[in-house]
């Protein structure tokens, strides 16, 4: 291929000038586009991510409801579930240890553990107010990001599979604790210690990833409740599963330390969802496990033809 240099040799005198203006044109606009491509967003990074989680605190309040496919891996091995989100509670069943399907005893014993929900309803009232803490806690450590860190700009990524929507570019953005921050309790304490870095869609105001990591020591309650080590990690992401609706795709949690100073605390897991299909926003909770049951039926013939 011959170098721009000849190709304009080759130009008669007469179209040089109308070349040149040309070619000068289409310098300057690709100049203005590539410096336009490395500009930050318009937002400041405070006001991206507290745009953002107020959005994910909005879309939290009514979220839509799903049946999927849960991995937990931890250091005694794997459970699988298949779980689905009822008006009542999130129904699920275990479908297999260590990637191997449950043996008689395993499912007789499973059936007997989920049986005690439908058989006695202070039981689901219990499940059902565990699920409501935990949700709070998850609100309240959400809203609590915009002013726990600093944060800055630190690029793009394109989305992965799991992590945002396919094809959509994602905001990366560092963070570190903001030494300005008091965490109004001990549900946002762990944040005073933790540094990393965010994924976020910018179109619809989604967290896709958090990937943070413990830089120092902290401890709860003045450290007479317990503390927890420095290195500790912890990953959230998120996808689009079904034409805007986001749903938590994969989870790794490494913690050590100690609780109430005697009892050690030491947490290494990571749970993967996927397969997710819309579920009835009205299903009961025993609807949802005789859901359940079918679909582990599905899943027991469709091994058994392979």
């Amino acid at each position: 291929m011959k170098d721009p240099l000849s190709r304009t040799r080759l130009v008669s005198r007469r179209l040089l000038p109308i070349t040149a203006v040309i070619v000068a044109l289409a310098l300057i606009v690709a100049a203005s586009w590539i410096a336009a491509a490395q500009q930050p967003p318009a937002l400041s990074p405070h006001d991206l991510v507290l745009r953002t989680v107020q959005n994910e605190t909005k879309t939290a309040s009514a979220p839509a409801k799903y049946m999927l496919l849960a991995r937990k891996e931890t250091v005694q091995g794997s459970q699988t579930k298949l779980m689905v989100e009822t008006r009542d509670a999130m129904a699920a069943i275990v479908v297999a240890y260590n990637d191997h399907p449950l043996n008689p005893q395993q499912r007789q014993e499973e059936n007997a553990r989920v049986e005690r929900f439908l058989q006695n309803p202070a039981e689901l009232r219990r499940k059902q107010e565990q699920e409501k803490q935990t949700s709070e806690r998850i609100v309240q450590i959400m809203k609590a990001l915009p002013d726990a860190f600093v944060y800055e700009y630190d690029g793009n990524e394109v989305s992965s599979p799991g992590v945002g929507k396919p094809g959509n570019e994602l905001v990366r953005l560092k963070f570190r604790p903001n030494p300005k921050y008091d965490p109004p309790s001990r549900v946002e304490q762990v944040l005073t210690g933790m540094q990393g870095y965010l994924l976020i869609e910018p179109n619809q105001h989604r967290i896709a990833k958090i990937d943070g990591v413990l830089a120092k020591d902290v401890g709860f309650g003045w450290g007479i409740l317990g503390h927890l080590d420095r290195g500790g990690h912890f990953l959230v992401e998120q996808g689009d599963v079904n034409n805007g609706d986001w749903e938590i795709t994969r989870m790794a949690l490494t913690f050590t330390g100690r609780i109430l100073l005697f009892k050690s605390l030491n947490i290494k897991s990571t749970e993967v969802f996927s397969d997710f299909s819309p579920a009835d926003p009205n299903l009961t909770f025993a609807q949802g496990l005789e859901l359940l049951k079918k679909q582990e039926a599905t899943l027991t013939a469709n091994r058994q033809q392979k």
